[in-house]
């Protein structure tokens, strides 16, 4: 168990937390929310040891061991990838040092002796001699082939070492795993194999992660940083979520009989309570959710962005035509060949590929930023298009302030105009008058977003649109596309957005495209699909 007591933390005039008591219970998974800069990474590190509260206290139940998912990718170049996933259990690793040390001395006296055999039991006690094994399964799990075990870390690629830090935290079944973002850098099949892992994981997770829908799969309970407090609440992401938000309905519901809300409140929760038996976590989510009262359940203070997207025109019947496209990398290697397919009224296709530059290379061409190898493309008439590229950073090195910024964008001048833009992405007096080189890569996106509002394109085309995003503008976004009756081309490593949104889904392959009308889930959980995705690629596929 963890207890946190009377926990405060001030930088300079700002208050970080303020006077939050905790208790986090084995057996639970805590997801950590909050909008960015609430001190989401903040408050893992007061509960790591790294950064020390101004007041208040962190204690950890006697003799329990807690591990924590590295942010350092180089603090392990010099080790083998192996042993860096063994340093994950750091009592074990200190007795397999000590022994090695003492057998390697030339002068073994008898003193070394019987202090190698106590070493010895403490090795076989903690089942030492799976250490290796046991590394090398979590390894192969987690993607990382057999060939690089016995690597340097240092001669690892960034996604390599993602994976070797996450199986050194996962390492030994620590009493206490603390993660930041585990998420990153994985591809699909690593993401759910994680899940299942944490599902049954019986011990204490503590999680931060912009995926909501690893959070939905994970997590028995919120733990949401607003105001400086920190509130913990049972049930999943899209439980606290929905239920913060119908509270906040029935709040401003002022004539609403008290009777009538609390009937509604506790239907909702009886729902959720029978939808969490398609969950991982099934019965222990099942049994925290029917013990729930609808006083546990209170409106959320957070403020969601007002993402609202409008179409001058609807789109014609001829929207995109392709027509056998084809791209390869500056090195010369196939991004894409042969890409052919046609565009139809309604249609939000997600792009996939294991590269994601053929994809932004493709977004780029279709918006007449790159030229194509080979092959044409043509838009209908009737199309007016808005792209959101991956990176936004040649749009703000000019010193302007946001409102003369997003100016430049639009017909309309008037600033009361422009700002009304701002607002709905929360920028608002004397916010809105930050110079726009100096603004955080969320507030650069949402910028961006505002910019896309604007132009009432019909035809929308989205390079990674919820990076840099916290939860609340991502839900905002999600919410915006699933009622979006126009036409949109996406790609995303958010699996949510992905499957609330698409209708259809093209994977870019150097030897094709795979273009199948269906559900996203439905793509990757189908075993024809995976049969032909792997004859593609020529390879098993990393999603």
């Amino acid at each position: 168990m963890i207890t946190v007591s009377n926990l405060s933390l001030r930088y300079g005039k700002r208050l970080l937390f303020d006077e939050v008591n905790l208790k986090f219970m084995h057996g639970n998974c805590y997801g950590i929310i909050g909008a960015n800069g609430a001190g989401k990474s903040t408050f893992l590190k007061i509960l790591s040891g790294d950064v020390d509260a101004n007041t208040g206290t962190v204690s950890i139940s006697p003799g329990e061991r807690m591990s924590v998912l590295s942010q350092n990718h180089f603090a392990f170049d010099t080790f083998p990838v192996l042993q860096t996933v063994m340093m994950g259990n750091k009592k074990l690793w200190n007795v397999i040092q000590e022994k090695e040390a003492l057998y390697a001395k030339p002068d073994f006296t008898e003193q070394d002796g019987i202090k190698a055999g106590e070493l010895e039991t403490h090795f076989a006690e903690m089942e030492g001699w799976n250490a290796e094994s046991d590394a090398a399964n979590l390894l192969s799990d987690l993607g990382v082939k057999e060939e690089l075990h016995h690597t340097l870390m240092g001669e690892l690629s960034g996604k390599e070492k993602v994976r070797v830090l996450l199986a050194q935290a996962l390492y030994g079944n620590p009493d206490i795993l603390l993660l930041d973002e585990p998420t990153n850098d994985l591809d699909v099949d690593t993401i759910s194999w994680l899940e299942n892992f944490l599902a049954d994981f019986q011990n204490i997770v503590i999680v931060v992660s912009h995926d909501r829908h690893f959070l939905d799969a994970v997590c028995t309970h919120i733990a949401d940083i607003d105001f400086s407090k920190i509130m913990l609440y049972t049930g999943n992401y899209t439980f606290w979520y929905e239920s913060s938000q119908l509270a906040l309905r029935q709040r401003a519901e002022q004539n609403k009989k008290v009777e009538d809300k609390r009937k509604e409140l506790q239907s909702f929760i009886e729902r959720f309570s029978a939808n969490a038996s398609k969950s991982k976590q099934a019965t222990s989510r099942k049994r925290l959710l029917e013990k729930l009262t609808v006083d546990d359940i209170q409106a959320s203070t957070r403020k969601y962005p007002g993402i609202i997207f409008k179409a001058d025109r609807d789109c014609g019947d001829q929207i995109l035509t392709v027509k056998s496209l084809a791209k390869s990398s500056p090195e010369g290697i196939p991004w894409f060949s042969d890409v052919s397919f046609a565009l139809d009224k309604g249609d939000k296709v997600a792009i996939l590929s294991k590269e994601h530059r053929a994809i932004t290379a493709f977004f780029e061409i279709l918006v007449g930023q790159q030229q194509a190898d080979s092959g044409e493309y043509l838009w209908g008439s009737t199309i007016t298009k808005s792209y959101l590229p991956n990176e936004n950073a040649s749009f703000f090195k000019r010193d302007d302030n946001m409102v003369d910024w997003l100016r430049e964008f639009s017909s309309d001048k008037l600033e009361t105009y422009i700002r009304g833009f701002l607002g709905r992405m929360l920028f608002s007096g004397e916010e809105a008058l930050k110079k726009v080189n100096v603004l955080s890569g969320g507030e650069k996106v949402r910028c961006m977003i505002s910019r896309m509002m604007l132009t009432n394109a019909n035809c929308l085309i989205l390079d990674e649109p919820t990076n840099h995003l916290d939860l609340e503008t991502i839900t905002a976004f999600n919410n915006s596309l699933k009622d979006w009756k126009h036409v949109a081309l996406f790609t995303s490593h958010d699996h949510e957005f992905v499957q609330t949104i698409a209708n259809r889904i093209i994977e870019l392959t150097p030897s094709g495209i795979i273009d199948k009308r269906t559900t996203y889930d439905d793509y990757i959980a189908d075993a024809n699909i995976k049969a032909l995705r792997e004859k593609m690629w020529g390879k098993v596929i990393l999603a």
